[in-house]
């Protein structure tokens, strides 16, 4: 098996091509690192682009919605995407308007949306997707609530195969002119990252019901807890 994709006209990075990264460990690092990516499609002739929640298992993506959405109609018949996912990982200050940037990890893959047809497929995709979300929860829902089939019925599951990929990764201090430096004027990175609040019930929870243990660290889905 491959350990990097293959570089193509549209994944190639040409400006600022040390920033590019090819290599699956890169790759899916950044996507496990992630769960919300933008989906790029065309729909009645118009480029529309959706941003909702997706998963990855081996070399592929998922992500699903509502069996009436516009754009999983519109990829359900192998559609081509152009899915992004990004990290904000600083503000990158300067001493000059021009030098100003950001530090972040992103992923681009291009391909061909398949829907995911048969029912116990598209049960272990959604299963997966609650595993990602938060691992031990769906065993607990199965145990209690299980997903009923009218429920997987109205839900449409997409995937996308991983092979027309690349990321591109932007880390470190601004990247001044010489002469700037001797200028009296700060520079440098603020860190930026996502951070989950306290748990809020809905107001109506079943007497004795507890907080899931779970909860107390979603770090797995890339945010810190609110101090």
């Amino acid at each position: 098996m491959a350990e990097s994709f293959a570089p193509t006209a549209r994944t190639k990075l040409r400006r600022r091509p040390q920033r590019g990264h090819y290599d699956k460990k890169t790759v899916y690092g950044i996507l496990d690192a992630a769960f919300i990516c933008h989906i790029g499609y065309v729909a009645d002739g118009h480029p529309c682009v959706t941003p909702t929640a997706y998963w990855r298992e081996g070399e592929a993506i998922y992500w699903h919605g509502s069996a009436a959405s516009r754009m999983l109609r519109a990829l359900e018949q192998g559609g081509e995407v152009c899915v992004t996912v990004t990290i904000l990982d600083g503000l990158v200050i300067a001493r000059s308007a021009f030098h100003h940037s950001l530090n972040y990890r992103s992923v681009m893959m291009f391909g061909n949306a398949y829907k995911v047809d048969a029912p116990e497929d598209k049960r272990a995709r959604m299963a997966a997707f609650m595993e990602r979300l938060y691992p031990g929860r769906n065993a607990e829902l199965e145990r209690v609530r299980p997903v009923r089939k009218e429920e997987l019925k109205a839900i449409t599951v997409l995937g996308l195969h991983l092979k027309e990929v690349s990321a591109k990764i932007r880390s470190g201090p601004p990247v001044d002119d010489e002469e700037d430096h001797a200028l009296p004027i700060w520079a440098g990175v603020v860190p930026v990252q996502s951070l989950a609040g306290t748990p809020v019930d809905d107001g109506r929870l079943a007497a004795g019901t507890k907080l899931p243990a779970g909860l107390a660290d979603l770090s797995h889905l890339g945010l810190g807890r609110r101090r």
